[in-house]
């Protein structure tokens, strides 16, 4: 599926440049300072608008291609985009790694808080995909520092 890209008369709140504000992280932080764990180990800068996207993808599944054009569906992704970034801004207001597979339990959670159970179903369908497709990093190989590994409790 493809997904639009926001066209130009859209709000400048996309595509979350300005999360670094509204989530009001120290002075000194920006999303730029922030990288995340792939599940091969590579680190990769991080990117608000993959979050969007994926959640975006699952709200497709669930209720057809016009939610791709739905102001509404933009509206709650938006929102909890900001949600998720902020629990990592929260964690780690300096900066750090983020492990993909924590950043997807953070959108799970704002999916089901937000009342959008089919649509967290269809995010968790979405997620082992792509976890099948992706070569693994070794268990809990989040050991890079400003990491967090939930089984161990870091």
């Amino acid at each position: 599926m493809e997904i639009c890209s926001p066209s130009s008369s859209q709000s400048s709140s996309y595509p979350f440049t300005h999360l670094a504000d509204e989530t009001k992280p120290t002075n000194t932080t920006a999303l730029n300072q922030y990288h995340v764990i792939r599940r091969n180990g590579k680190l990769t800068p991080f990117d608000p608008n993959k979050i969007t996207v994926a959640m975006t993808k699952a709200f497709l599944a669930v209720e057809g291609g016009r939610a791709a054009a739905s102001r509404r569906v933009h509206d709650i992704v938006h929102d909890l985009v900001v949600q998720v970034v902020s629990v990592f801004v929260r964690r780690q207001p300096g900066g750090g790694h983020v492990h993909i597979e924590d950043i997807q339990d953070q959108v799970e959670l704002a999916l089901m808080r937000s009342g959008e159970h089919k649509v967290a179903r269809a995010y968790v369908l979405y997620r082992e995909q792509r976890a099948q497709r992706s070569p693994r990093h070794p268990p809990c190989g989040r050991d890079s520092p400003g990491s967090t590994c939930p089984r161990r409790g870091r």
